[in-house]
């Protein structure tokens, strides 16, 4: 478990193994997402990359089906 501290501007420093391991970079932008008070940090990537992450995906069973009225 890798663990930080805020600092008294606010600012947390990623570990080494983690900016290594997700090959992070000087600058890079981040998106913080919190959800159930847990503040997730995504790195931001460019839309090239997302090229084919949904190859094979269906739309079959996405949503709950609905009852009638």
């Amino acid at each position: 478990m890798n663990i930080v501290t805020i600092s008294t501007k606010y600012q947390v420093v990623i570990p080494k193994k983690v900016r290594k391991l997700l090959n992070l970079k000087k600058g890079q932008r981040m998106i913080v997402v919190v959800k159930d008070g847990i503040i997730n940090l995504l790195p931001e990537r460019p839309l090239s990359e997302m090229k084919g992450i949904f190859k094979g995906m269906t739309t079959e069973d996405l949503r709950e089906e609905r009852e009638r009225l």
